[in-house]
């Protein structure tokens, strides 16, 4: 498909052949998405030839994230969408092509529409997996506030609608103030943040929800992410006389 998107600028020639060989580029180029469907078909093609047993994709915010996983689907109708228009018109092209079926760029349209529909399977196949709990599950991550709250609920329920398991909340940010702290700006934070919390776990009561605390520093580096990364296995302990 990257071959026959590369070939756009290389197409020349003239009359109807010119015009269909730039009608079917114009196809390849306005599918939904197309870009990100092609990286993530390479990323699958990896998966396969190498042996990971986890792939982790840290995504985007809510709306991309949404687009992204929509891509499956979409790109899925829009190439089933293709194939049939290849089997209405195939014959007509066919006759103004010739036998060869050569359009104007070189390309064969038999092996172009082969590799549009090879895409299709690969595409399908990414949508099975995402649809499969055993191998497909989204985290969601987000902060107690109102907007976080209100996206993670958003992420939820689009998730749902497109059968994509998820169980998993992780709270991030979570203030830990000492009973005897005097700081009004942290016991009101806090305050607040166990507002959002309490809401958290109320609409969330069958999910795994993890509570992270707001560090220090930042965390970089490989000894720094192996000690956060504990704290999302082992449930984070607040200090003795903490809130």
């Amino acid at each position: 498909m990257q071959e026959l998107m590369g070939q756009a600028e290389e197409s020349g020639g003239g009359g109807d052949t010119a015009g269909i060989g730039g009608m079917m580029q114009d196809i390849a180029f306005a599918i939904p998405g197309i870009d990100e469907a092609m990286s993530f078909a390479e990323v699958l093609k990896q998966v396969k030839s190498l042996s990971y047993e986890t792939i982790v994709f840290d995504t985007a915010p809510t709306g991309h994230t949404l687009r992204f996983l929509q891509f499956p689907t979409v790109l899925e109708k829009a190439l089933t969408k293709v194939s049939q228009l290849s089997s209405q018109f195939g014959p007509m092209l066919n006759g103004i092509l010739g036998a060869n079926g050569t359009l104007p760029n070189g390309a064969n349209l038999g092996e172009m529409m082969e590799k549009l529909e090879g895409l299709r399977d690969t595409i399908g196949e990414v949508n099975t997996q995402f649809k499969d709990e055993n191998l497909t599950t989204f985290v969601c991550v987000c902060i107690p506030e109102f907007l976080s709250l209100y996206e993670t609920e958003r992420m939820i329920q689009e998730l749902t609608s497109y059968h994509i398991d998820t169980h998993c909340i992780v709270v991030n940010q979570l203030l830990f103030p000492k009973a005897e702290s005097q700081c009004e700006q942290c016991n009101a934070r806090r305050k607040m943040q166990k507002k959002y919390l309490d809401q958290i776990e109320e609409l969330y009561d069958d999910f795994n929800v993890v509570r992270m605390p707001l560090l220090v520093e930042e965390v970089r580096g490989k000894e720094k992410l192996e000690k956060f990364s504990e704290m999302l296995i082992h449930p984070y302990m607040s200090p003795a006389g903490g809130l």
